[in-house]
Formats: structure tokens, C-alpha cells, sequence
């Protein structure tokens, strides 16, 4: 097999086993290595908005393909990042998904992207999130990136990359089951429409299933439907649609750590406990998004591109949450609240990239402006009340977590109007980006240096929490990013970068000062290989990010006064690697090393680490494909990944969530080397946490989750 064929910048290459090309092989030759195919001129390299290659660019990029998110059954932004350095996605269990929420380099992330803009999120619980289904491609951008895109957190973002159309001919139609009673159906299409300048894509999915925790359930139908328009040899316009229903998705209360991990006299909560109620237990939600893109070729050497999507979400939501678990370990006391939201809103982005010549430096200068806007309305309702005498009640029946009754809440038996919290205001957000990037090849060297101004409005009006809000954010900043590399000839090309982040605050200090951005900046030293054969490739970096202007307690005020005090810094090592030994064999591993700490604080914090941050995270996965003898045809995966301690007192540090490894297996079979008549037919099964580890998240002792108990999936797929 031609090793130039392996495209070592992806560590998800395949490892000759594509799925519909093994559905139409018919030699016992191990199969070459699929390039990664780039969809089209609307794409953009989430790191620097340009076709620079990963491995060109000076920064941690990981970049995961359609073909590694299928061995490892990744439905989910979480279960897709389980492998990737950095990023932590086990943060609130199995059992809650209704959230994206992970976090890169030790800071939380709940911001994705989709096709390069952002997935407006109100802050609150409506945030669009994307199947992976309609997925074709992970990128993760590891370190500040806000040159590019705005408010982001310093670790890094998320991309999601859509299914986009293509003129070949491509079908699929899946259908899946499994434990807790899964039951999923998708079907996928692209091609070109007749002898017409148009061709499309169309991704469909239903799925439901049980939930984790007792009595709840999982549902999800999507369609994605896209298509391309060849308006002339320069213009290409692009219409893309994106629906999702979700009537039902699992929980989203917590249990305490007392009877997971921390000794309860009444013995080990199984895992699939749940502290909440069956009748009170409603999540529903909708999502539309509607966009196109615009790509115009100006001349050879000036493109224009102009991404726009429209989003329209909504939410309904019945829950509880405990309010304090008795001295006899068991009793959990709770309150029941509703939220109803619903969010519009659009993003765009207008990038003007040229390249030109000046002495022996190649330049790619880009020049964009960007815009988003959310209108979101919030109603909130609580039972949580005081009586006469100040004593808190959570207004609700408690729960016996050992003998529970599910079936206890209902409109006869709670008060949720008119109540201590109630709330019916509206959230706007306004951001307009102007940003320039210049990325330089010369000789063996690549600099690339960014800048951009923001200006954030955020605005919250109505009854928030039982009181009238009329509150207005102006902020404005300037971030800035730099780095070179030097590619050796030798295939060893070390590189260095400093980058800036902000992300918006609201509020202000008791003396009506209003808060600055909260500000972060990264060094990273790091160093890429690719070796000569392109069968071996790996990214070892360190990195160190302050951020800064993070509120904390004033110590002169009162418990509610605020000051801009804080300060955490985080630094650490990460180490990405693939290996390809053999024709049939595909190897990856990640480590990562971080500490985070609080450095500056006035409430005690001072000198700790934040919680959902393990030190240590690993994990290796190997494919391995037969092409002889009676396994001809399969293609077998497994991976193991470590999630070290993290801490679930962020006061004191005192105790710890405990460590745990877990293995997942993937096995792949295509019937066409059984007959000709199969071909195209394949089998899959995979399953994770095939030895039923027992692990959990916490955010506090009160707050705890149950990881993902062991699931298992079968799947037929046929393609033509």
C-alpha cells in the first residue's frame, strides 16, 4: 500500500477500512488509506479559517473523521471527544445529556460550533446540539481562540463539521439496537440531482431508548438536509437546514456523593438511581437552524465567503433538586421547579482571504467581520420558599433514595406559581467581531498573527428571581494571537505560540462599578512529527493559561458583593500520537498532564483546584483489520481510557472522586466477502464500558453523577 496515501494529521485515520469500501471490496489485498476529503470550498480549518493543515499550524489541533466517530459509536459531542488530550467530557454522568458540557484544558466549555459559527446558547438550559449523525467530522482546537471567534473560554472550542453534498452517489440506510432498549433507524443520501448544477445531502435519524436512571427515557428524531448550488465556475451557494425534536432526554438531577463513593450507612445506591420523579421529570425540546453559505472566487488569488444561519429554539422542562440529604443518610429533602424557554437568534460571518507574494514570503491574509444576536425568553418557577421564622423549605416531598417512590409530585401536591424565585424576563446578546489574520510561509518557517476587536451587549429586563431587572453590558476587547513554526526536513517541526481569550461579565462591585471582560492568555511550546514514510505522526505540546478578572467575594462586603480578584492559572503537557506498524493495523494514544490551580482569591480559594479536573488523562485505541482466512472482512477496535482523581470540594480539597479505566471494543463485518449478493451490507457491534466500571462526576459532595454503565449496540447498515 502506498504510504503516501496515509494522511498522518488525523488521528482517526482509517486503517483500510472505510466502511463502504469495504462493502464493495472484493480482494483479499489490504486496502489503502483514504485521503481526508475536505467537502467542498465552503470549509474552513477551525484553527485558522484557512486551508493551513493541521499539521502545518502551529497549535494543538485534533481533528477526528467520519470513519473514527463510527468504531467508537460517538453520538454524542461527549462520546466523540472521550479520546481527544485535554478535553475532560466526564462531567455529569451517563445519565444527562441534555447539555454539551466538557472541558478543555481545565476550563469549562458549554459554547460549541457548527460548520464554523456558534450554536446560540442562552445561558440557561436551551442549547442546540447536534447529532452526530449529521456529523462528519470533529475538530478540536485546543488553547485561546478568541482572534478568531469572539467569547470563548481559554481552553479551547469545539467545531462540528456537517455532512455536506458531493456528486458522487452515496446511500446508507442503518438500523440499531440495544441495551435499555435501544431502538435507532438512519438513513443518509448525497449525490447530484439529475444533469443540474445541484447536489445535496440528506441525513434522517430516530432513535429512542431508556434511560439510565429509573423510570426516564431518551428520544431524538433529526433530519439534515443540505444542498449545494454551482451558480458559475466562481459562485457556489449553499442551503442547509437542521431540525431536531427531542421529546424526551433522560435526567438532570444529581445524587449525593454519600452511598456512591463516601461511605452511607444503608449500603451502595445502584446505578440507576434516581432523585427525582416520574411525574416531574418533562424535558422537550425543539431546534431549528437555517443557514447558507456563499463562496465567490473574486480572481485566483481572493476568495469571499459569507456563512449565515438563523436559529429558532425552544424548551420545556419540569425538574427537582435536592435540597439537603437527612442525618439518616437515605431521606433526601427536594424542591420542584419548571423552566419554559425559547431562543431566536442569528449568527454570520464575512471572511475575505487572498494570497500574494512578497519576496519569498507566501502570505494568506485574512480579513473578516462577524455578527450574532439572541432573543431569548426565560420563565422560571420554584417551590423553594421560607416561612415566618426564615427557615428554608424546598416545597416538595423528600425521597428515600434506598426505597424510593417516584410518583409523588404533581400540580395537586407542589405550588409552583407565584413563588420565592419566580421569574419571566428576557436575555439579548449582541456581538460584532472585526479580525485580521496574516499567515506566512517562508522557507521551512509558518508564522501566523491574528488580532480582533469585539463589542459585547448583553441585556437582561423583566422579573428575574421575585425582582424587577433592567441591566445593560457594554464590553469591548482587543485579543491578539501569534506563533511560528519550523518544519524539519527531518519531519520534526517544533513551533511556539502566545494567544489571548475574553469572555463577557455581567454585574458589577458594590460600588456600581461594572466588571471588566474576564481576560486569558497562553504560552505554548510544542513540537510535531510526521515521519518520512507518513505511517507515524504525534504533537507533544506545553501549554500555560492565566486567566484573569474571574469574580470573587469582596471580603469588605456583604456574602452577595462581588470584586474582580481571581485569577486561574493552568498548565500542563499533552502528548497526541498515532502509529501505523503494519498495512492492517491503526494505533492512537493521548495523554494528558494538568494542574490547575486558583492563584488569586478572597474567599478561600486561593491555592486549590477547581473541581471536574482530573490530573491525569490517557487512553490508547487500536483498529486492526483482517483480510484473509475466516476473518476476512472484520475490523476490530479497542480502546481503554483513564480519568484520573478529580476533586469534589473546591473549598478545601479535602477527599476525592475516584479514579476509574474504562475499555470499549468496536467490531465492523461486511457480508460482501461472504457473497457477492451482500455486498454493501455490513454488521456492527460496539460496547462501552465493557467491564461495568462503577465511576461518577461530581461538583460537589451534594451534586454527584453515575458514569455511563455499560451499553451495547448492534447495527445492519446497507450501502449502494
Amino acid at each position: 500500500m502506498p504510504a503516501s496515501l496515509i494522511k498522518p494529521s488525523l488521528l482517526t485515520v482509517a486503517v483500510s477500512l472505510a466502511v463502504s469500501q469495504m462493502a464493495v471490496a472484493d480482494t483479499n489485498e489490504p486496502m489503502e488509506l483514504d485521503e481526508m476529503t475536505v467537502y467542498g470550498e465552503t470549509y474552513r480549518n477551525t484553527a485558522t479559517k484557512t486551508a493551513l493543515e493541521p499539521e502545518e499550524t502551529p497549535q494543538s489541533i485534533s481533528v477526528l473523521d467520519q470513519q473514527a466517530l463510527d468504531m467508537r459509536d460517538a453520538d454524542s459531542v461527549a462520546t466523540a471527544l472521550r479520546y481527544s488530550p485535554g478535553v475532560n467530557t466526564e462531567l455529569r454522568g451517563g445519565a444527562v445529556g441534555r447539555l454539551d458540557l466538557f472541558s478543555i484544558r481545565g476550563f469549562l466549555n458549554y459554547q460549541n460550533y457548527y460548520d464554523g459559527l456558534q450554536l446560540l446558547f442562552n445561558d440557561w438550559n436551551l442549547q442546540p446540539q447536534i447529532d452526530l449523525k449529521a456529523v462528519e467530522q470533529v475538530e478540536v482546537f485546543r488553547g485561546p481562540t478568541s482572534t478568531l471567534y469572539g467569547a470563548m473560554p481559554p481552553g479551547g472550542m469545539v467545531n462540528l463539521i456537517g455532512k455536506q453534498p458531493a456528486t458522487d452517489s452515496f446511500n446508507k440506510i442503518e438500523m440499531s439496537a440495544g441495551t435499555r432498549n435501544l431502538t435507532e433507524a438512519s438513513v443518509e443520501s448525497r449525490g447530484q440531482l439529475g444533469d443540474s448544477n445541484l447536489s445535496y445531502s440528506l441525513v434522517g435519524l430516530t432513535r429512542s431508548r431508556d434511560g439510565q436512571a429509573e423510570t426516564s427515557g431518551e428520544e431524538r428524531h433529526m433530519i439534515a438536509p443540505s444542498v449545494d448550488w454551482q451558480v458559475t465556475e466562481d459562485t457556489l451557494v449553499n442551503f442547509n437546514l437542521y431540525y431536531q425534536k427531542d421529546p424526551e432526554a433522560g435526567i438532570y438531577t444529581s445524587l449525593p456523593a454519600s452511598g456512591l463513593f463516601l461511605p452511607n450507612a444503608n449500603g451502595e445506591l445502584s446505578r440507576d438511581a434516581f432523585s427525582g420523579d416520574a411525574n416531574w421529570n418533562e424535558f422537550d425540546k425543539e431546534v431549528l437552524l437555517a443557514g447558507y453559505k456563499i463562496n465567490h472566487n473574486i480572481n485566483d488569488n481572493w476568495t469571499f465567503l459569507q456563512n449565515f444561519r438563523y436559529t429558532d429554539a425552544e424548551a420545556f422542562q419540569t425538574n427537582t433538586y435536592g435540597t439537603g440529604l437527612a442525618a439518616d443518610g437515605r431521606t433526601l429533602s427536594r424542591a420542584a421547579y419548571l423552566t419554559d424557554e425559547a431562543t431566536t437568534g442569528f449568527t454570520v460571518d464575512n471572511q475575505f482571504s487572498g494570497r500574494f507574494q512578497t519576496g519569498q514570503a507566501r502570505h494568506n491574509i485574512l480579513v473578516g467581520v462577524d455578527y450574532l444576536s439572541l432573543d431569548s425568553d426565560v420563565i422560571y418557577e420554584d417551590t423553594s420558599y421560607y416561612d415566618a421564622s426564615g427557615t428554608y423549605f424546598g416545597g416538595a416531598p423528600s425521597i428515600d433514595l434506598f426505597n424510593p417512590d417516584y410518583y409523588q409530585i404533581s400540580l395537586n401536591t407542589i405550588d409552583i406559581t407565584d413563588t420565592l424565585y419566580s421569574s419571566d424576563f428576557n436575555i439579548r446578546k449582541k456581538q460584532l467581531g472585526i479580525y485580521l489574520q496574516d499567515q506566512i510561509e517562508l522557507n521551512r518557517f509558518v508564522f501566523i498573527g491574528g488580532v480582533r476587536w469585539d463589542d459585547f451587549t448583553g441585556e437582561e429586563t423583566g422579573l428575574k428571581y421575585g425582582s424587577n431587572v433592567d441591566t445593560r453590558l457594554e464590553q469591548d476587547n482587543v485579543s491578539t494571537r501569534a506563533g511560528v513554526m519550523y518544519r524539519g526536513a527531518n519531519g520534526i517541526s517544533p513551533y511556539i505560540n502566545y494567544a489571548e481569550s475574553f469572555e463577557p461579565q455581567t454585574g458589577s462591585d458594590r460600588n456600581g462599578n461594572e466588571f471588566d471582560p474576564s481576560a486569558g492568555n497562553q504560552w505554548e511550546l510544542g513540537v510535531k512529527y510526521q515521519s518520512q514514510d507518513r505511517r507515524t505522526s504525534a504533537n507533544l505540546a506545553y501549554f500555560r493559561i492565566t486567566k484573569d478578572n474571574v469574580p470573587t467575594r469582596d471580603p469588605d462586603g456583604t456574602a452577595y458583593d462581588q470584586i474582580q480578584a481571581g485569577e486561574v492559572r493552568s498548565q500542563g503537557i499533552e502528548l497526541e500520537a498515532q502509529a501505523q506498524p503494519m498495512d492492517s493495523l491503526l494505533m492512537t494514544m493521548s495523554y494528558t498532564l494538568q494542574d490547575v490551580e486558583v492563584t488569586k482569591d478572597n474567599n478561600g480559594l486561593q491555592g486549590q483546584t477547581p473541581v471536574w479536573v482530573p490530573e491525569h488523562l490517557l487512553s490508547v485505541w487500536a483498529d486492526y483489520g483482517f483480510y484473509d482466512g475466516p476473518l476476512d472482512g472484520l475490523v476490530a477496535g479497542i480502546g481503554a481510557r483513564y480519568i484520573g482523581e478529580s476533586e469534589y470540594d473546591a473549598t478545601t480539597n479535602e477527599g476525592h472522586v475516584p479514579d476509574a479505566t474504562l475499555v470499549d471494543i468496536a467490531l465492523r463485518y461486511s457480508l460482501g466477502q461472504l457473497s457477492h449478493s451482500l455486498r454493501g451490507t455490513e454488521l456492527g457491534l460496539s460496547v462501552n464500558n465493557l467491564t461495568n466500571e462503577r465511576y461518577f462526576s461530581c461538583y460537589d459532595s451534594s451534586n454527584c453523577w453515575f458514569g455511563e454503565e455499560r451499553t451495547l449496540e448492534a447495527s445492519v447498515s446497507y450501502t449502494f
